[in-house]
């Protein structure tokens, strides 16, 4: 069975979660596939903007606490689980291209997890947002700890990890959590669009301002700054750059797609 959907429409690749069954849940083979959809995903340049949602009503309920009491040796099934899961959401975080989250539904755990590392991410506003781990006397993964308070500040991640509140898609958007809630009927279509956008986008200037995002998160002022210089310099002399300067001078929009 294919655990992980993998759709290719022009530039645009789309990853679903497909164990709707059982939420979505993450075992080992669900994220050995992620984490091989990604890599793939990530080393085609004919795909230029990557989609990840899940199938049926959860985007992903986060890990398979069953296959946990199913292991032999627990303690080491549950560190490669999330080891296996790091190197997905690694592969996503760096891949030369922009990554949009479609949230369909509740994404708990992990899920949250998978949902804070899209550059965009659109919520169903039938969804919603639970860290669920300390309640299964858990803790977090997935960076969870890492991002959540650089996204909503870290009052609200300590709230959200340690007592286990329940998001709502409409308040995830007001608290930075997500990029905005979509009604559940226009979600697909709304994703589809921002996609075909971002892919028609210049690819080489939104990988490197991504990876510019991301740096920024740890380095300093000075750091960055010699960061963005160095990188726009590179920019305005790149096939892209060029396009995109001899575009505005004659007042028409780039044609970013031919330098394929």
């Amino acid at each position: 069975m294919d655990l992980v959907l993998l759709d290719r429409r022009n530039d645009v690749a789309t990853l679903t979660l497909n164990r709707p069954g059982s939420a979505n849940s993450l075992d080992m083979p669900l994220a050995s596939q992620l984490r091989d959809r990604a890599t793939e995903v990530a080393a085609d340049d004919r795909v230029r903007c990557v989609v990840l949602t899940g199938k049926g009503r959860m985007f992903c309920g986060g890990g398979d606490v069953g296959s946990f009491e199913q292991a032999a040796d627990r303690k080491s099934y549950v560190t490669e689980l999330a080891s296996t899961l790091h190197q997905a959401i690694l592969t996503l975080v760096a891949m030369p291209k922009p990554l949009l989250v479609q949230v369909n539904g509740p994404a708990a755990g992990a899920g949250l997890s998978l949902a804070l590392v899209g550059d965009v991410v659109l919520a169903a506003r039938s969804a919603h947002f639970l860290a669920a781990y300390t309640r299964i006397g858990m803790t977090p993964d997935g960076g969870m700890t890492w991002l959540l308070p650089r996204l909503i500040g870290f009052r609200r991640a300590q709230e959200m990890i340690l007592t286990n509140r329940r998001v709502s898609a409409d308040e995830a958007e007001q608290l930075g959590l997500i990029t905005r809630g979509v009604d559940d009927d226009q979600l697909g279509q709304e994703s589809a669009s921002i996609a075909e956008q971002m892919a028609a986008a210049s690819t080489t200037a939104i990988a490197v301002s991504r990876a510019l995002l991301w740096k920024g998160l740890t380095a300093s002022l000075a750091d960055q700054l010699a960061s963005e210089a160095d990188s726009i310099g590179e920019a305005a002399d790149t096939v892209d750059g060029r396009e995109g300067a001899q575009a505005f001078l004659a007042r028409h929009a780039p044609d970013f797609g031919r330098n394929r």
